[in-house]
């Protein structure tokens, strides 16, 4: 029987091609008002697959817009209710519930201090869309199964539409034009391979850069929630400053690599941990004593990045059921988390 979970990553290219063609006309309008507004820093807020997908906005946004960005601890408004001088800024709030006490309550103290603040929400109306100066509707549907798969992919989607509007990018929006047709392709295909060789294992490392950064911890988070299984996620680079250390003989290391300016030194790096004697994998034609997973390339680094979350989602969902677990209920585990 088919999980939700499964039904869910098999929407993705669908959810995709909804909210871009559905939600148009409010990222337009939301793009307009940050082209008006010119802010000098943007900030994120959000929580769990949604701050991921806020990291990937954040990079988006640096190598495209040229602003800085920064993520708020939400708890900053509701626990310690600071004054934060945002007034020069801009702010995107993500939350699929659009309920989070702590979210809402950020975005409202961002909007209070003059931030045009952007809501990418699943849920219309919430108390995210009424606290934040406009809401973008994400359109990812109804998500059943308690792991984000398909609002985390929209969330970025939304975000780089956004982005795209905000800043003109022409090349940006054919490249979103176009990759609901790429996704249909990245979940089509197989990483078994890597499972064959975990085997046992109870820990590994998820590499990225830039982007793909955000997908390394979103695949870390993945498996944990899905399969109660140690993982983390690290720069690339960053792993060579001390975690290196647990990396031995068939420690397994996957590495995210988009065709980016990171993906030959991303490459580079899970060679040498191969020639350490790692486990090592790449989503990268690049590596030479790593082995290759597949991943589709959409002619766009931002949206390449994007795709290679699709092919792993696949491969944890089948990963969980082969290890007794039900990907679809987390026992530790519940849809939305209202931290304060």
């Amino acid at each position: 029987m088919q999980t939700n979970m499964r039904r869910e990553i098999s929407e993705i290219p669908e959810a995709a091609a909804r909210l871009l063609e559905r939600s148009s006309a409010d990222l337009a309008a939301a793009g307009r008002a940050l082209r008006d507004k010119d802010p000098a820093f943007l900030i994120t807020i959000a929580r769990g697959s949604s701050d991921h997908a806020a990291t990937f906005i954040k990079y988006a946004v640096e190598l495209t817009a040229g602003r800085p960005v920064a993520s708020l601890g939400p708890s900053l408004a509701s626990i310690y209710g600071a004054r934060l001088k945002l007034s020069g800024g801009a702010a995107i709030a993500i939350s699929q519930s659009g309920k989070s006490p702590d979210i809402v309550a950020m975005a409202e103290a961002a909007t209070a201090a003059g931030a045009v603040t952007v809501a990418l929400t699943n849920t219309l109306p919430s108390p995210i869309a009424s606290a934040s100066s406009h809401a973008i509707d994400i359109n990812a549907g109804p998500e059943l199964a308690v792991a984000a798969t398909k609002s985390f992919v929209n969330s970025i989607v939304a975000g780089l539409a956004l982005l795209s509007e905000w800043v003109g990018d022409e090349a940006l929006k054919s490249a979103l034009h176009s990759l609901p047709s790429h996704l249909e392709k990245a979940v089509q295909l197989d990483w078994s391979e890597l499972a064959q060789e975990l085997g046992d294992v109870d820990s590994l490392y998820m590499l990225g850069r830039g982007p793909a950064l955000a997908i390394a911890s979103e695949a870390a988070l993945k498996f944990k929630e899905t399969s109660n299984m140690h993982a983390e996620a690290y720069s690339a680079a960053e792993v060579l400053h001390g975690p290196v250390a647990l990396v031995e003989k068939r420690f397994p290391v996957v590495t995210f690599a988009a065709r980016d300016a990171a993906e030959a030194s991303a490459a580079e790096i899970a060679d040498s941990l191969a020639g350490k004697g790692a486990l090592a994998f790449a989503t990268s034609d690049k590596v030479q004593a790593a082995r290759r997973l597949p991943f589709v390339g959409t002619g766009h680094p931002l949206t390449d990045a994007l795709a290679l979350i699709l092919p792993f989602y696949g491969f944890v969902e089948a990963w969980s059921r082969a290890k007794g677990f039900n990907p679809d209920a987390p026992v530790a585990l519940k849809k939305v988390t209202e931290t304060l």
